[in-house]
């Protein structure tokens, strides 16, 4: 289409986070078509994280800009430099070639992915041996060399970049023959997909065995707070296991409709990527789950509650009145580390929370789902 309508010259930014090599792609189909006018290819990955979006376009850590190094391609290079220039310090516009622009931005995210699953790796390991993964997470981004971001132990990471941009490094690194380097960022997401296994593991193992029947409230749904966004949001896969062995579930979540949510827990893997007329609705997920719009609706009654986003509401509800209106015993999954779980086993609760010490109640249970 932009060879079809262009009339001069034209530089084509690439913005989104691509499979390495796209800018090739781009280009090879506007020469081809290029009716004697002249395109520049350049790659200009963005950065922005979901509920901080403004504030990381107005003071962006660094401005990527990727670009043929050739006189032509140096130009197109200094022309989108120039915009960026008029509010991004300039030390903090770097310019590289085509393919290290579009590889650093995956690079940058699998990191990131790896970091989480670091952490929550070691989560597993401190409730093995009562060690509290705050603490050890703490210590740890204390020291210079590592910093303190991306050490926060959950049920594991969601969104729609993660997952899709270390698969897209594990495609790259197998096209190329490096098996070793594919098998190592594969990991990454297969510890995130324990992460999870281990909290359904948890819930169901804390409450007798078995969830059959019994009422669980999900409190958050987004994969992280501030967003109303659900793709591979980590509680897709708890409500999926939970439902396995015939929960009710009752959700909250204040940003997500439910709407969204029904269609979420129908669908397959990867098919919220698909046109919405394309993505299969499920009845069979709505006989089982209820969505309100108040957390101590979502709780009453229930026999376990869930954390699995941590919107500051709920480090804020009154958990005595939560305790109060559900059945006895009491059970609470802090899936997100946002409750303090000195006070709630106070009220009366059975606490557990990702990768810290545990309750004697579950102590002796399973730690981990059978392979």
């Amino acid at each position: 289409m932009i060879a079809d309508v262009s009339k001069s010259d034209k530089i084509v930014v690439e913005k989104s986070t691509v499979p390495v090599k796209t800018a090739e792609a781009i280009e090879k189909i506007l020469t081809h078509n290029n009716k004697g006018i002249n395109f520049q290819i350049l790659s200009n990955p963005e950065f922005l994280a979901e509920g901080t979006a403004i504030e990381d376009l107005a003071k962006p850590d660094r401005v990527l800009i990727g670009g043929r190094e050739t006189p032509e391609g140096q130009k197109a290079i200094e022309a989108l430099k120039a915009v960026y220039a008029h509010w991004v310090p300039e030390e903090n516009i770097i310019t590289m070639n085509l393919w290290s622009a579009e590889l650093s931005k995956l690079a940058a995210n699998a990191i990131l992915a790896q970091r989480i699953s670091s952490i929550n790796a070691m989560s597993a390991l401190c409730e093995a041996t009562g060690a509290d993964v705050s603490e050890v997470a703490y210590a740890v981004g204390k020291d210079s060399r590592i910093g303190p971001k991306f050490l926060n132990a959950s049920v594991g990471f969601g969104g729609s970049c993660f997952q899709k941009d270390i698969l897209n490094l594990v495609y790259i690194c197998e096209c190329n023959g490096l098996t070793e380097v594919a098998n190592y960022w594969k990991q990454v997401v297969q510890i995130n997909d324990y992460q999870k296994s281990r909290f359904v593991k948890r819930v169901v193992s804390s409450m007798f065995n078995t969830v059959s029947g019994k009422k669980i409230a999900i409190l958050g749904f987004a994969f992280k707070k501030d967003t109303g966004d659900t793709r591979e949001t980590a509680a897709i896969d708890v409500c999926h296991g939970l439902l396995g062995d015939n929960a009710k579930i009752s959700i909250y979540d204040p940003q997500v409709t439910a709407d969204q949510i029904m269609r979420d827990l129908a669908m397959n893997k990867f098919d919220w990527d698909h046109p919405q007329h394309l993505q299969p609705m499920s009845p069979t997920a709505a006989k089982k789950v209820d969505v309100v719009w108040d957390a101590y609706e979502a709780t009453k009654n229930a026999h376990g509650v869930c954390i699995l986003t941590e919107w500051d509401e709920f480090k804020k509800l009154d958990y005595k009145k939560v305790y109060d209106g559900m059945q006895k015993p009491a059970f609470i999954f802090d899936g997100r580390n946002v409750i303090n779980v000195e006070e709630l086993r106070k009220i009366g609760f059975i606490v557990y929370s990702v990768g810290k010490p545990l309750d004697p109640w579950v102590k002796d249970l399973p730690a981990a789902p059978p392979s």
